[in-house]
């Protein structure tokens, strides 16, 4: 993924801050626009879904596992729905 307006960089936290973080930043966009999450946390894949799930203002563009220095970055890409 490639086009995105806003990235959040939320490496090195545990969760749930990951997610309690993507919520205030995604508050912050205008509808349709996408948020870069980059997390260090595995959990966040799971924590993200399930978010997207339940919420009615959000859906997962994409999400994607990329290799940094030899740590796994999470990448998740957000749009902003309503």
């Amino acid at each position: 993924m490639s086009s995105f307006d806003q990235t959040l960089d939320v490496k090195g936290a545990k969760c749930p801050m990951p997610l309690v973080k993507s919520r205030k930043a995604m508050g912050d966009l205008a509808v349709g626009q996408v948020l870069q999450v980059v997390a260090t946390d595995r959990g966040s894949i799971a924590d993200f879904q399930g978010w997207a799930k339940t919420a009615k203002n959000v859906e997962i563009i994409s999400q994607e596992t990329v290799e940094d220095g030899g740590v796994n970055l999470y990448v998740h890409y957000l749009r902003r729905t309503a």
